[in-house]
C-alpha cells in the first residue's frame, strides 16, 4: 500500500505540473521556482508534513520536496542558531542536492556537446 501512495502522491504533483505547462504560458523554469516556493511556503505553514507523512518519497523526491528541505532547514537552524538560521538552514539541509545537482550538471556539459535549437 506504501507504494501506492508513493506512485499517487508523485503522480498529482506531476500532473498539476503538466497541467502548468499545458494550460498556461509558463516555462518549466518559472514552475521549478512555484515548486520549491510552495513547497516551503506550505512546510512553513505546518501542511505539508502531513503529505509527507501520507505520500512518503512521492512527496520528498520531485521539486516541491526541495522545498520542503528548504523550509524544514530553515526551522530547524532557526531553533538552534536563532535568526542566523534563516540564511543557514536552507543550505545546511540540502547541501548534498545542490552539491549533486553541481557535479553531474558540470559533467553533462563535459560529456555532450549540446546544439542551438532552432
Amino acid at each position: 500500500m506504501d507504494y501506492i501512495k508513493v506512485f499517487v502522491t508523485g503522480g498529482i504533483i506531476c500532473v498539476i505540473g503538466q497541467i502548468l505547462m499545458d494550460k498556461t504560458k509558463l516555462k518549466p523554469a518559472r514552475i521549478l521556482v512555484i515548486y520549491v516556493s510552495v513547497g516551503t511556503f506550505l512546510t512553513g505553514l505546518g501542511l505539508y508534513e502531513y503529505i509527507v507523512d501520507w505520500g512518503g518519497a512521492g512527496a520528498t523526491v520531485p521539486l516541491i520536496g526541495f522545498g520542503y528541505a528548504l523550509g524544514v532547514g530553515v526551522m530547524e537552524e532557526v531553533k538552534t542558531a536563532g535568526f542566523l538560521g534563516v540564511f543557514t538552514g536552507g543550505l545546511t539541509a540540502t547541501a548534498g542536492g545542490i552539491t549533486a545537482a553541481l557535479i553531474f550538471g558540470y559533467l553533462a556539459a563535459i560529456l555532450f556537446n549540446p546544439k542551438d535549437t532552432k
